[in-house]
């Protein structure tokens, strides 16, 4: 279905079935490569391999930022665009921001490559859980000039109307990895360095699949003559700014609060702090596949000039993203054990006690994230990249950094009932922004 028929004419009820539930599993599927390689790891190399994984991984993720800022940017330029009858263009930004991506891969590949076992020194690692943590984050970073358009090549897809074939790339990616990870684990026996190397070519052999009908001509984007401009760099930095300032401040919070574990309650805690990230890599997926997966219909009705079919669109966002975060906080709240022991076996009384604990506050959270993370998307889409960035940034590192100073005398509690508290504040913001951006709307036409 051609992007015009799909974004402009589909019943908004239909197009969030056709979009966003696609998108949804899509997302989680690639998600689904971090929650088995902590399963792998936990069960098969044990807890000091699991708590090492969970000390690079802030690092892993800093390794996509980049790349993802400019895969979400040039999206929404590009389905802008699109609405505006501009595909030449939009082919331009498609294959700059490709060229561009591979170009920040390699340059923050060979950093983090290169500064791993600082990384892991300067966090208060030391001995094998430094050595394991640096061994880990040298794979990806080796990888990273190919791997990190996995995630901008969805949102490609996404645009050109091949919903469906963007899910099942996702569904495969995981299940390679499934596949490599066991083999290199438990097979082959081999060491931690082996799971970042099952991720990283199930990662390639999808980005492969993706790019192919694109360089075959296949797709409305197709690779051309790039023609940089600073106006075009900078409008894919405005737009992807939201989402490259929640990766990197998310990942900063994360080495603080590792640092922080570490100090409060040693390796356990960043244990178990990983596991409460885990249970967020499921539920994040689902939220941003609901969300983000229509952002290229509202973006393409940005451009058009059609803010009613934008509040239709959004409608369905917000509400599949309540159901979404409602259906987590209960199950996180109601199984907690059940939760700790799909990573960690065998821990003793005392683990699992806090553990529970840790699950059933961080539970609350998703009584009111859902609401800043659609406004977030929200935002985005409509190229109201300031007021994205400030949810973005306040969710991600103003408002935990904040709540961990003033939560500190209670101690590890205060740290897993940070999350919460964050994201009621960040709900608050969120809502006082969207106020002011709809008496704008009434107004004013986008500008574009």
């Amino acid at each position: 279905m051609d992007p015009k028929t799909l974004f402009a004419r589909t019943a908004p009820g239909r197009l969030f079935f056709l979009a966003a539930v696609p998108g949804a599993v899509g997302m989680l599927a690639s998600a689904l490569y971090q929650l088995i390689d902590g399963i792998l790891v936990g069960q098969v190399l044990g807890e000091a391999a699991f708590a090492a994984i969970n000390l690079a991984m802030p690092f892993v993720i800093i390794n996509f930022a980049l790349s993802d800022m400019i895969g979400v940017g040039s999206s929404v330029l590009i389905s802008v665009r699109l609405g505006q009858k501009e595909t030449g263009e939009a082919s331009n930004v498609f294959t700059c921001a490709c060229l561009l991506i591979v170009g920040t891969g390699l340059a923050v590949g060979a950093v983090l490559f290169l500064s791993a076992p600082l990384l892991m020194e300067l966090m208060g690692a030391d001995g094998e859980l430094a050595a394991l943590g640096a061994e880990y984050l040298r794979v990806y970073a080796l990888f990273s000039p190919v791997t990190t358009i996995i995630f901008a090549s969805d949102n490609y897809l996404r645009i050109c109307g091949r919903i469906r074939m963007s899910m099942w790339l996702n569904i495969l990616m995981s299940v390679l990895t499934a596949v490599l990870e066991f083999a290199l684990l438990v097979v082959f026996d081999l060491g931690i360095w082996a799971a970042a190397l099952a991720s990283s070519l199930g990662m390639v052999a999808c980005v492969v699949i993706a790019l192919w009908p694109f360089a075959r001509g296949e797709m409305p984007l197709c690779f051309c003559r790039p023609q940089f401009s600073r106006r075009m760099v900078g409008q894919i930095v405005a737009n992807g700014s939201p989402t490259f300032l929640n990766n990197i401040s998310g990942r900063i919070t994360s080495i603080l609060m590792n640092m922080v574990l570490l100090r409060l309650g040693g390796q356990n805690a960043v244990s178990i702090y990983g596991i409460l990230m885990y249970a967020d890599g499921l539920v994040q997926p689902l939220l941003y596949g609901c969300c983000d997966s229509l952002q290229p219909a509202v973006s393409y009705n940005w451009g058009a000039g059609d803010l009613r079919r934008i509040r239709a669109i959004e409608k369905y966002c917000f509400s599949a993203a309540a159901v979404i975060s409602l259906a987590a906080a209960a199950v996180l709240f109601c199984f907690p054990g059940a939760v700790t022991a799909l990573f960690l076996s065998d821990m003793d009384a005392g683990f699992l006690d806090v553990a529970r604990t840790a699950i059933r506050l961080f539970a609350l959270t998703y009584l009111t994230r859902w609401f800043s993370f659609a406004v977030q998307s929200l935002m985005t889409a409509v190229e109201q990249a300031g007021a994205a960035s400030l949810i973005s940034l306040s969710t991600a590192l103003i408002f935990p950094v904040a709540l961990l100073a003033a939560l500190w005398p209670l101690g590890l509690t205060g740290i897993w009932l940070n999350f919460a508290a964050t994201a009621l504040l960040a709900a608050g913001l969120s809502g006082v922004l969207l106020a002011r951006f709809l008496r704008r709307s009434r107004k004013n036409a986008p500008v574009a």
